[in-house]
């Protein structure tokens, strides 16, 4: 089966990558995970698993579930590098699982700050989609576990900023435009009037790499579902529109120096022996800029699948490919050998 991530969708004209739900929720009479004994946890492990499981104990079909204490760390930060788990779960010492499914665009993950963080992805600006997947997992569980919930609060969960729906939704957005311009900082400023906020590639603490960063709500109490989804979901159409007229206004007024800033990029990626990681996210997102607008033609019209590429050439996949460490420079030789085997052919200039 394709991963979701192979899967091209309504991109917004290559602006928005991809969306993101994820409900947090917690099992009533159980100590939250940060202060359950193991025993504890793993008691939670086995009833949410339950839930999913039928009555000879298997998973649901299309289903399977890992334990996250067999498995190595490199393991666990190639997930977190293709944003199938959260950083703060690389980092859980205490017993803990994920349920994921086969095209990786929900996973379940089990004791992270919450007993249940229900994850779900969708590409371009389809978090309908998600939030749709999210809450059938949701019902499903809901029909099995009690959840602890207020009738004042909503859901409880470990950290305050989640109580209510404890729903966040997301979009990964690429607005190289804006960054350069300057003009993304004041929208930076803007947005937290509306509940929202803009953190980097891997989320609240992460650098934006690539010019790609995540938007996504900070209010969870007081609001429902439908109204947090219409929120976010405007205010980054927004950001799209502004980010379109951007590209438009500088292609005008700087032509020559985005062709050359594209043409150089794509130059590197082609031909680079050794490239570094932030490196080749910035030459990506040049490249990817470049198709979009037009200044380089690739064959069949071929998109760059920007979230792919940016997450197979991040050091865990890279050993994980080879199926060994590699050193620093084994690493940059990797990636740029990985880039040339897998950048759309682009039709060149005669």
């Amino acid at each position: 089966m394709s991963k979701w991530y192979e899967q091209q969708g309504d991109h917004q004209q290559g602006v928005i990558i991809s969306s993101r739900v994820r409900l947090a929720r917690n099992l009533s009479d159980y100590a939250f995970p940060n202060r359950a004994k193991a025993a504890v946890s793993h008691e939670v492990i086995g009833k949410l698993s339950g839930a999913m499981s039928d009555e000879k104990g298997q998973l649901a079909q299309g289903y399977s579930i890992v334990d996250m204490n067999q498995i190595s760390q490199v393991d666990k930060i190639a997930m977190m590098e293709m944003h199938i788990i959260s950083p703060n779960f690389v980092k859980i010492q205490g017993p803990s699982a994920l349920i994921l499914s086969e095209d990786e665009a929900v996973s379940i993950m089990i004791n992270e700050e919450d007993h249940l963080r229900i994850q779900s992805m969708a590409p371009g600006m389809d978090l309908y989609k998600a939030l749709d997947e999210a809450n059938k997992m949701d019902d499903l569980f809901e029909d099995k576990v009690d959840y602890a919930f207020d009738q004042d609060l909503g859901y409880l969960t470990a950290c305050p900023t989640n109580l209510g729906t404890g729903l966040r939704a997301s979009y990964m957005i690429h607005v190289p435009a804006l960054e350069t311009s300057g003009q993304l900082q004041l929208i930076l400023d803007a947005i937290g009037k509306f509940g929202l906020t803009v953190r980097g590639i891997y989320g609240e603490g992460s650098d934006a790499l690539g010019s790609v960063f995540q938007i996504s709500n900070q209010v969870t109490l007081g609001m429902t579902e439908q109204e947090i989804i219409d929120n976010l979901s405007s205010v980054t159409r927004q950001i799209v529109e502004q980010e379109l007229l951007v590209r438009s206004k500088l292609l005008k007024e700087k032509r020559h120096r985005f062709e050359d800033a594209v043409y150089r990029s794509y130059g590197i990626l082609k031909y680079a022996r050794m490239i570094t990681s932030k490196e080749a996210m910035t030459m990506l997102s040049d490249m990817k800029l470049g198709i979009e607008l037009g200044i380089i033609r690739t064959e069949n019209d071929e998109q760059i699948n920007i979230y792919n590429l940016m997450s197979r050439i991040q050091p865990a996949n890279l050993q994980i490919m080879h199926n060994r460490h590699l050193s620093s420079d084994e690493r940059d030789m990797a990636r740029a050998d990985y880039l040339r085997k897998h950048l759309p052919k682009v039709i060149e200039e005669r």
